[in-house]
């Protein structure tokens, strides 16, 4: 079940609040527990059993480093726990992918194991570790009841599709929290935020970016270059509204029940520079990897080789923890390299408009390499992006399906901008002196989230909606 789909919108969540109003705040975390664990089961209950092992295991090794005076056997429980997790990781997310890469290689195995990936293995399994981590290092204290750890690495707001949530960011909040009407708001205003995000333009530009770039046929080899060029742009905007928009209903979930989740996305499109992008995006998991691997390596005081070396480590990582494909490392470094450019070629030499110009390129190429795992498809793309494609320059399939897309495109490209707050923020700020601008802003207030909403199931009740196909040349 996710979130952008009409039996969770309309039945599980609306089952899940009117239980949780209902009962008295000292049984509203064990409603939480119970809910999440029933969302987690709904997708794989077998997997279940490996969610609450996990956690077990990062709550008695937290407990054991907690409770040890000997520096040394804080270090054991620590190195129990990382090789426990990142152990179990390696085994669901990359054995198939490492025994294929052997195969290939030397014939051995014979045989590839299946191994069904479980869901959200990838951020529980970081979350329960930044946990583990941060007791160590005295960051936040021990968690001595298992089943609230287990509501924190179990909450169905982000355990699946993130963020990753710090324990210190909820640690207070799990016991202590308070919710104000406004908080119910804002949460659910964010929440109808996301799932228009999702289920209109993400999916409306994936249905785009699937026609123009039909991986695994025949015909992305001889797709037009102008093709090509729109079929990357569409996906690039559909990765984006695709993650945002979990991180804004996860937050805006959160947010309804006293939960105030740090952000995860900020406009990575209008980045200045690589370095930028990569502070405005995914941004839990940038974090995570600059404090419990960067800084750890020794971060940027130590020698410039050793500084490279670091950089090499988190990024190889960082493309390694989005999927076991070559194509992710290669992305991953992809990002070291221009990384290393900035710092010691490009520098801040470049004026904005062209710095915002070049980091937008350097991201799009990137995205590139993400979307293709096929090594045999992704030089084909990159050869006909050149102009080398068998089809052509242009066709007039092209020509028409970017016709019938242009305004979607061109609210996408808005949408990915802060305009909307800007618009927002000016309002309510012109509402404290106007009466007439405080009665737009009461209406736009009230009417926004209903009308996200509406459009949300509309487009959801027929999957190959688009609203913006009325309005076409």
């Amino acid at each position: 079940m996710v979130f952008s789909s009409l039996i969770f919108v309309f039945v599980f969540f609306v089952i899940y609040l009117t239980v949780y109003r209902l009962v008295d705040d000292r049984h509203k975390n064990m409603v939480l527990l119970v809910v999440s664990l029933v969302f987690y089961a709904w997708g794989g209950p077998e997997f279940l059993v490996l969610l609450v092992g996990e956690t077990f295991v990062s709550w008695f090794t937290a407990l054991r480093i907690g409770r040890s005076e000997s520096r040394g056997a804080r270090r054991a429980w620590l190195a129990a726990d990382l090789v426990i997790m990142l152990g179990l990781l390696a085994y669901f997310k990359y054995a198939m992918w490492i025994a294929g890469t052997l195969q290939g290689l030397f014939g051995v195995p014979e045989a590839i194991p299946n191994i069904v990936l479980p869901i959200g293995i990838s951020f529980y399994t970081f979350q329960l570790i930044s946990y583990t981590v941060d007791v160590y290092t005295e960051k936040v204290a021990y968690q001595p009841t298992y089943w609230k750890l287990l509501l924190y690495s179990s909450l169905f707001f982000q355990c699946i599709a993130g963020p990753i949530v710090r324990y210190e960011t909820v640690a207070n909040e799990i016991d202590h929290r308070s919710v104000r009407q406004m908080d119910v708001y804002e949460g659910t205003r964010r929440f109808c935020i996301g799932l228009a995000k999702k289920a209109v333009l993400a999916n409306a530009c994936a249905s785009v970016a699937d026609t123009l770039l039909p991986v695994g046929t025949d015909g992305i080899y001889s797709q037009v270059t102008a093709g090509l060029w729109l079929g990357m742009l569409f996906y690039m905007l559909q990765i984006y509204f695709d993650f945002s928009a979990y991180s804004d209903m996860a937050i805006g979930m959160g947010r309804m029940v006293g939960f105030r989740f740090l952000e995860n996305f900020d406009y990575p499109y209008q980045c200045v520079s690589v370095k930028d992008f990569w502070r405005r995006w995914h941004i839990s998991l940038s974090t995570f990897f600059r404090d419990y691997v960067y800084i750890p390596l020794g971060g940027s005081r130590c020698s410039t080789l050793t500084w490279v070396r670091n950089m090499f480590v988190v990024w190889f990582l960082t493309g390694l923890w989005h999927g076991a494909s070559w194509n992710y490392i290669l992305w991953g470094l992809y990002f070291f390299v221009f990384l290393l450019l900035e710092r010691f070629v490009i520098r801040d030499r470049l004026p904005r408009a062209l710095a915002h110009v070049y980091a937008l390129v350097v991201v799009y190429f990137g995205w590139v390499l993400f979307k293709f795992e096929n090594f045999s498809e992704l030089g084909s793309v990159l050869v006909g992006m050149l102009g080398f494609s068998s089809g052509g320059l242009m066709s007039m399939e092209v020509q028409t399906l970017f016709l019938q897309n242009v305004f979607l495109l061109v609210f996408c490209v808005i949408a990915c901008t802060n305009f909307g707050r800007q618009v927002r923020d000016a309002l309510h700020e012109l509402s404290r002196s106007s009466a007439v601008a405080l009665k737009i802003f009461g209406v736009t207030e009230f009417l926004v989230p209903i009308a996200l909403l509406v459009v949300s199931v509309i487009a959801l009740t027929g999957a190959s909606y688009n609203p913006f196909i009325y309005f076409q040349f």
